[in-house]
């Protein structure tokens, strides 16, 4: 199972991304879960909508590694290296794109 995100902009896909969904435990531990996995179900559509939440979830990560890495996967599918990345990137993407809108797949 995993995690697709989209950003799209005049219906042309402008951002898309793959992770999987053994780091759902890590996100929710940063507050970040619903964000990634569900944001439609907290009323976000577009892309600027998830800046400063993404931020602060990143900044959590960051500072809280060892508290992190707890949740890394045993089958080494889901591990913080690739999450951290993720994030970032997809922090940046939607610093890019903030009129966006946010289609994820689960």
């Amino acid at each position: 199972m995993s995690l697709d995100v989209t950003l799209i902009v005049d219906g042309d896909e402008v951002y898309s991304r793959n992770i999987t969904h053994n780091l759902n435990k890590m996100a929710e531990a940063a507050g970040i879960y619903m964000h990634l996995w569900r944001p439609d179900e907290i009323g976000i559509n577009s892309a600027s909508e998830l800046i400063a939440p993404l931020l602060a979830g990143y900044s959590l990560l960051i500072s809280e590694r060892e508290k992190m890495e707890k949740f890394n996967s045993p089958n080494g599918w889901g591990m913080y290296e690739h999450f951290l990345p993720f994030v970032s990137a997809y922090i940046e993407a939607c610093a890019m794109n903030p009129t966006a809108t946010v289609k994820v797949s689960r």
